[in-house]
């Protein structure tokens, strides 16, 4: 579950690394995996670990931009309907925008399934992995 000031990782390649849970959208006090959360980039990826040689100035976004994202993993266990239990090491998150449509073009990691059943097929094919 995530809630107001939750670190996650980001894990697609927009540019950020680490964000800040600032509100979940919707009725909702927490967000579980496939639900829309506004965040605050609190640091940004280095522009050698995403591959770009030295071009900083193609991150899509900087530290202190607030942007929506989609939760693809959380600590907190979920209960699937078959019974099983799925918990993820950490917490993570995709960038989006206001349209819904991924920022970045890759996901790296692995995402939780859930996000099907949330209509969130374009993540789920962008991404490497599925559990």
């Amino acid at each position: 579950m995530i809630q107001l000031k939750s670190m996650l990782n980001c894990i697609d390649n927009s540019g950020a690394a680490l964000v800040e849970c600032a509100m979940v959208i919707g009725q909702k006090r927490h967000a579980a995996i496939g639900d829309r959360i506004v965040v605050v980039v609190q640091k940004q990826r280095s522009a050698a670990s995403e591959g770009m040689a030295g071009l900083s100035a193609s991150s899509k976004v900087k530290r202190g931009d607030v942007r929506q994202a989609v939760v693809v993993r959380t600590k907190y266990p979920v209960r699937r309907k078959d019974g099983s239990i799925l918990r993820f090491d950490d917490n993570a998150c995709v960038l989006i925008n206001k349209a819904g449509d991924p920022i970045g073009s890759r996901v790296n990691g692995v995402v939780g399934q859930e996000l099907r059943r949330k209509k969130w097929s374009k993540i789920l094919s962008m991404a490497t992995m599925h559990a």
